[in-house]
């Protein structure tokens, strides 16, 4: 095909990134955006110069889409990706691909039905610091695993929550800090650490009025017999970078905010550190720039012009939503999970 139409569902912030990455795009073209906001639709054609349509099913049967960008509601990503892969349309989501792994099986198994490949955005894999933690880890430069922590202890205003009909709530936003916040850190940890088998997990809503988790702490035992902690929230004022530890018997690597900040590892050489554009949402969810963005976008391209998987598929992408959903089982039943 000589280029890649692409039409985006969801026109919150996040839909300000998906443009600049796509307009920097060779080959690439956004057909237009769609929003079930009718009252929207004009302020949206300014704000963008992009025809705005508000019927989804009219939208995903526009001739000239192939790729629908998902960044809508998390709780409605399932109908928004079930609209388009019944439309024969290829399909890239923002994270989490949905709040349950219940939803994303069934999203999964029609995604292969209707032979349409199924994406998700889980950016921070594509950060130069981070690729050369997964090389070290995952080529046995740390020998064998012996703890993996994470901690994203992030702060978020109650007007945050307040401006907005789904944050934080159980059914569009499947909790707070973890799943929402946290999911990003908690996919890079799983990736470095391997399977999660159990977890024994306190959340709490402490401070925001909202149904979801603003504080939480876990325990998380990992199938190579590693384990470790995962702290989380958004009431934790002024919120700090996020971070990732990973220990071995031959040495340990530390990340904050997306970049390396300690590397001891026997008889290796600290390497060079290059990270581009990289920031955190500690405090600010806008802080984050749209490098990783752009590589995410650029991949699934690639992907479908070499019928390919994605980067992070639909099963990959179910392992943080996984891990997540066990631990919100985990503290209601106050009692470890097994995964």
């Amino acid at each position: 095909m000589s280029h890649i139409g692409v039409g985006i569902i969801g026109t919150g912030s996040i839909v300000h990134t998906y443009v600049k990455c796509l307009s920097e795009l060779e080959g690439v073209r956004i057909v237009g955006l769609c929003t079930k906001s009718a009252d929207r639709v004009e302020q949206l054609k300014a704000d963008f110069g992009l025809p705005i349509y508000s019927d989804l099913n009219t939208f995903v049967q526009h001739p000239e889409i192939d790729l629908v960008c998902v960044c809508n509601e998390s709780g409605r990503h399932s109908i928004a990706i079930e609209a388009a892969a019944k439309a024969g349309k290829h399909i890239l989501s923002e994270k989490p691909l949905e709040v349950t792994t219940e939803k994303i099986d069934g999203l999964i198994a029609l995604c292969e039905e209707r032979k349409v490949l199924l994406g998700c955005v889980l950016q921070n894999r594509c950060s130069t610091d981070y690729k050369q933690v997964e090389n070290a880890v995952k080529s046995g430069k740390l020998g064998k695993l012996l703890m993996g922590n994470a901690s994203i202890n992030w702060y978020r205003s109650q007007a945050y929550y307040a401006n907005s009909k789904w944050r934080g709530t159980k059914k569009l936003d499947g909790g707070a800090a973890f799943i929402n916040q946290g999911i990003h850190t908690v996919d890079l940890l799983q990736n470095l650490m391997g399977p999660a088998v159990s977890v024994f997990a306190n959340v709490q809503t402490r401070v925001h009025e909202i149904e979801g988790e603003d504080v939480g702490a876990v325990l998380v035992n990992y199938e190579n017999g590693a384990m470790g902690t995962i702290t989380a929230g958004t009431a934790l004022f002024p919120g700090y970078p996020e971070r990732v530890e990973g220990y071995g018997e031959k040495g340990s690597i530390i990340m904050e905010g997306g970049k390396i900040i300690a590397w001891n590892v026997k008889g290796e050489d600290v390497p060079e550190l290059t990270s581009k554009e990289q920031g955190s949402g500690a405090a600010d969810p806008t802080a984050i720039g749209h490098h990783n963005h752009k590589v995410v976008l650029q991949d699934m391209v690639n992907a479908i012009r070499e019928n390919r998987k994605p980067m992070v598929d639909g099963a990959e992408a179910r392992k943080s939503v996984a891990l997540i959903n066990a631990i919100y089982r985990s503290s209601k039943s106050k009692k470890q999970v097994q995964l």
